[in-house]
């Protein structure tokens, strides 16, 4: 008698190994799509980040040098304004001649500093998880202190000390405000600021090269279209008048 026996489908020779390598295969598709869409996202998450970290770095940095030219415009006033005063000690009949010019020389003490982005690099926690470095935080922190220091002791001090002493009045006057003073005090807010400001660039690797352009780049953005077409026009009407002037001469 002879019995033929069946072997079900899910048995058959190889099979078994289809379906495990077809899940397996699937498995490993699954799973490699998974990696590289939360990778992907990752990366350009990651280069968000750091493309927004540079430009705060940039941002805070370029503030520093603008504060920076303002306190080195001071240091070559207050410069002058010592060598007038040195100068009027040993010859008081120049008073005349020299006080006229140096009353325009203290202009600077009206300039005011940029609030914007200190006040954004205070405020914001956001700035401090963007930038990600307590060292250069601190750093900053410490630059703005001294700004406003500088402003308290130099530029406030000085205004209060012209007002006291009408230098266009008396030679004694002006002896009294004692520049040289105050140019050592500025040149020390110089330095300091100056050393805060190249630690900071060191610290985040800033290139020199590149802040220039981003300094160069928020300058144009700061001038509206309307701005400069007036500025063109302003010139183009002094050169007229100029012209006329020189006609008549």
């Amino acid at each position: 008698m002879n019995v033929k026996l069946h072997t079900p489908k899910s048995m058959k020779a190889g099979s078994g190994m289809t379906s495990a390598k077809q899940f397996l295969l699937s498995l490993i598709a699954t799973t490699v799509s998974i990696v590289l869409t939360f990778g992907t996202a990752a990366i350009i998450d990651n280069h968000k980040k750091k493309a927004a970290r540079k430009e705060m770095v940039m941002m805070v940095i370029s503030d520093f040098d603008k504060t920076i030219g303002m306190i080195q415009k001071a240091d070559t006033a207050l410069r002058e304004a010592k060598q007038l005063e040195l100068e009027l000690v040993t010859h008081p009949e120049r008073y005349d001649s020299i006080n006229y010019t140096l009353a325009p020389l203290m202009a600077w003490i009206y300039d005011e500093f940029p609030a914007t982005v200190e006040r954004i690099f205070s405020t914001s926690i956001e700035t401090f998880n963007t930038i990600g470095n307590v060292n250069f935080v601190n750093e900053a922190s410490s630059f703005y202190m001294a700004r406003s220091l500088y402003k308290a002791e130099v530029q406030d001090r000085l205004k209060e000390n012209l007002v006291k002493e009408p230098i266009l009045q008396s030679i004694q006057s002006l002896m009294n405000v004692n520049f040289p003073n105050y140019v050592y005090e500025n040149w020390v807010f110089l330095e300091d600021m100056k050393g805060i400001r190249d630690r900071c660039a060191k610290m985040m690797k800033v290139d020199e090269q590149e802040l220039s352009q981003f300094a160069k780049r928020q300058h144009h953005e700061s001038k509206s279209p309307a701005i400069e077409a007036l500025s063109i026009e302003m010139l183009e009407e002094l050169d007229s008048c100029n012209t006329v002037l020189e006609q008549a001469k």
